[in-house]
């Protein structure tokens, strides 16, 4: 670590290893800790075992990028919640989960007041931070940005119904009605929703809060995507500044671009989409020391042409960090002059490009590429329904004259590369979307899993293509990026699903690294079985989540060394800062990566992805709330579903056709008590031994649906399956049956509402 001497540690010992972890403070990995520990050869070996058996009896943990943590330590980066201030008043804040008894953390003097670097903060605020251990055993914080909304400004919806108004916060994990303060309920009618603030403390009864914002209708049907929106903190305009700069841009010109208006390069995207940030073109390749080879050409609107470095323009994608994609409305990135005009690559029209030319041998392994600044006019538009119907024998009017010259060379490189694919072996886990399409009107027209076609797959390989070239050039140029980086599953996870395959009678050898192919062996194994569902969940669950990186860690889930994101900087920041380290990187002009962009990329790394964590959870909760809306009409009808999730206080369910998620609270579970076995992932009846599986076939009813938090409740009315009898042990603190709520023999015989999505 930069300024702290390393010691000299005599011998590979317990001791050792915990004093190298403690100096790593939560970033030393293996490696790193070899290093320090000046390991060689069987030492490491030794070294691997010790860490093993340091995690099993919980001396330390692992924290994300495969770095060590000890026990009650934290790590150097981390979301934090505002919690109070000391008798100073400075901010103190605490992990935002995860830790049950967390040492202090101070907030650096002056980070958080608003006057100096960043935000201002207040109590209840989100924040990233970056720790230091301080010799008290407190950690101190810097900032690194604020997240989401500020939770002492809360969303609720005003309700008037009773004989005093109440705000209900819309929040489902928010139980806690607030009392208007005095005056304030005149300020919203019935219904609607407001942002409000808690007011003074009182000794007794509810919380009061000032309201700050009258928002909208709660009952409207798009609120769902406006909650979501105000929940997760994320704006939704353009400021001044940005909107007159963009009023400013001119066009770009073909220049000293590379003309490839007579490559008949096509988009193929979602029949609704509006911005086209690819196209792509295939050919057999002429060279004859290339035998069925082929060549390939993406290009990608060439974004950085308009969004230079350090403008308002750049500063406010940097704030967005990505679009944002609800059921009714896209909140994008960048303004509609460029997202949908300018850098969209529309069809029939000139547009500037940044492109990528590959040659790949016809077993599909890349021979060479470059990278070149273009100047393209797109053929046609084709949605994936319309290239795939053409190449299934059935094509329109639109894709017919481009079936010979340019969708068959697209199939043919693609069957090379899928040859490549099938080699590289990248994880293959079944995770179907859903889409939700919302009428003119606001409400649900249909809900469906989207459907994948071999056009899909087509388009997607050929961007991973093109993102992992951008990845070597930057390499083999020495310029700093930021990659898409794919950790693999970490010991642990891989520990409780060996117990847990163990318990269906399938093998996992725990010594064997966790390669993708083997979880595709094991997926293809349980294909068919009763246990596929189940297995397919607890392997996705077992995955790590993708980051952004200055770091190159891999991609394990692609099964790829290097990786970055350089296929939609129309919606994506972390593409846009590949497309100028390229432009500078291959000379192909002025308005590439600067300085003092490169010595920031770190930082950059770590904004993105917590901003795209933020986007998929405000995109989540708006489809929930939308499907939610959209089953209220439905309350007292019974579905078939799969259990999705089990936890100490109950199952969760997702329906069959329309992908919802609900609750089943234990309260509502059979004649006896049941309870959680973590390593099994279910729930087991103390007295029958009966259980209910993750990924257990079941009925539900209805009970209740609430749009404004997007809850579903449940009732169980499948018996639970037949399992070992277990002896119940010692009483312990829980939630009981409710006696007083049917059983599910009392529902047997009543008919069901069938639906679909």
């Amino acid at each position: 670590m930069t300024g702290k001497s390393k010691p000299a540690f005599q011998a590979l010992t317990r001791d050792a290893v915990i004093e190298a972890i403690r100096l790593g403070q939560g970033e030393f990995g293996k490696r790193e800790i070899a290093r320090a520990l000046k390991l060689k050869g069987d030492d490491r070996k030794v070294l691997k075992d010790l860490l093993r058996e340091l995690q099993a009896d919980g001396t330390i943990r692992k924290e994300g990028r495969n770095a060590f943590t000890l026990k009650g330590a934290l790590p150097s980066v981390m979301v934090v919640v505002i919690h109070d201030r000391d008798t100073d008043g400075e901010l103190l804040a605490r992990p935002e989960r995860g830790h049950d008894d967390p040492p202090i953390i101070r907030m650096a003097p002056g980070e958080g007041d608003g006057r100096g670097r960043g935000p201002a903060l207040g109590v209840g605020d989100r924040a990233l931070v970056r720790l230091e251990p301080e010799d008290d055993g407190c950690y101190e914080a810097r900032l690194i940005r604020k997240l989401g909304q500020s939770a002492h400004r809360i969303l609720c919806m005003m309700d008037k119904s009773g004989s005093h108004p109440r705000l209900k916060p819309v929040d489902r994990r928010s139980r806690k009605e607030l009392l208007p303060a005095k005056g304030e309920a005149e300020k919203a009618k019935d219904g609607e929703l407001v942002l409000c603030r808690l007011g003074k403390e009182q000794r007794y009864g509810l919380k009061t809060a000032i309201i700050e914002e009258v928002v909208g209708d709660a009952n409207s049907p798009k609120a769902g995507s406006l909650i979501a929106l105000h929940s997760h903190g994320i704006p939704t305009g353009f400021g001044e500044k940005e909107l007159e700069f963009v009023e400013r841009l001119k066009p770009a010109s073909i220049g000293n671009r590379t003309d490839l208006r007579d490559i008949p390069l096509i988009t193929i995207d979602p029949e609704d989409a509006r911005d086209h940030d690819d196209a792509v073109w295939a050919a057999p390749d002429t060279d004859t020391n290339n035998p069925g080879g082929w060549e390939v050409i993406v290009a990608i609107a060439d974004v950085a042409a308009y969004v230079t470095p350090g403008s308002d323009l750049d500063k406010g994608a940097l704030k967005r960090g990505n679009s944002v994609y609800l059921p009714d409305r896209v909140v994008p990135m960048l303004p509609e002059r460029l997202s949908n005009d300018l850098c969209s690559l529309r069809e029939k029209e000139e547009r500037p490009c940044m492109a990528v030319r590959m040659v790949f041998a016809a077993d599909g392994q890349k021979k060479r590429h470059e990278f070149i600044r273009g100047w393209m006019r797109s053929a046609a538009k084709l949605s994936y329904m319309d290239a795939q119907r053409a190449i299934d024998g059935a094509p329109n009017e639109k894709a017919e004259p481009l079936l010979d010259l340019v969708l068959k060379p697209l199939w043919g490189a693609y069957a090379a590369l899928s040859k490549a694919r099938q080699n590289r072996g990248p994880l293959e886990i079944d995770a179907p979307e859903r889409r939700v399409r919302v009428g003119e009107d606001g409400k649900i027209s249909s809900i469906e899993t989207r459907e994948r076609f071999d056009a899909h797959k087509l388009i997607e390989e050929f961007m991973i293509q093109a993102n992992v070239a951008a990845a070597e050039t930057l390499e083999q140029k020495g310029r700093k990026l930021i990659y898409r980086v794919h950790e693999p599953p970490s010991l642990e996870k891989m520990d409780a699903l060996a117990d847990f395959l163990a318990s269906l009678d399938m093998s996992w050898s725990r010594g064997e690294p966790p390669r993708p192919d083997r979880f595709n062996r094991l997926l293809s194994s349980a294909k068919g079985s009763e246990h596929y569902e189940t297995v397919n969940e607890v392997v996705l669950r077992s995955q790590s989540q993708a980051v952004y990186s200055n770091e190159n860690l891999g991609h394990y889930g692609l099964n790829l060394r290097r990786y970055a994101h350089f296929t939609s900087p129309i919606r994506r920041y972390a593409d846009l800062t590949v497309h100028r380290a390229l432009i500078s990187a291959c000379k192909l002009g002025k308005d590439g990566q600067t300085e003092a962009e490169a010595s920031q990329l770190e930082a950059i790394a770590e904004d993105i992805t917590a901003l795209e964590r933020r986007a998929m959870a405000a995109e989540r909760d708006a489809t929930d709330r939308y499907i939610a809306l959209y089953l209220a009409e439905q309350v007292g009808s019974e579905f078939e579903g799969r259990i999705s999730g089990v936890t100490r206080f109950g199952a969760f369910v997702k329906l069959n056709g329309t992908g919802a998620d609900g609750l089943v609270p234990i309260s509502r579970i059979g004649h006896e008590r049941f309870e959680h076995d973590e390593t099994l992932h279910a729930l087991i009846g103390l007295q029958s031994g009966g259980i209910y599986r993750l990924g257990m076939p079941v009925t539900v009813r209805l009970d209740e649906a609430t749009p404004v938090t997007g809850g579903l409740l449940f009732d169980l009315l499948t018996p639970p399956a037949k399992g070992p009898k277990r002896r119940a042990g010692p009483k312990r603190k829980g939630p009981q049956r409710n006696t007083n709520r049917p059983h599910y023999a009392r529902h047997r015989g009543k008919s069901k509402k069938s639906r679909r999505r």
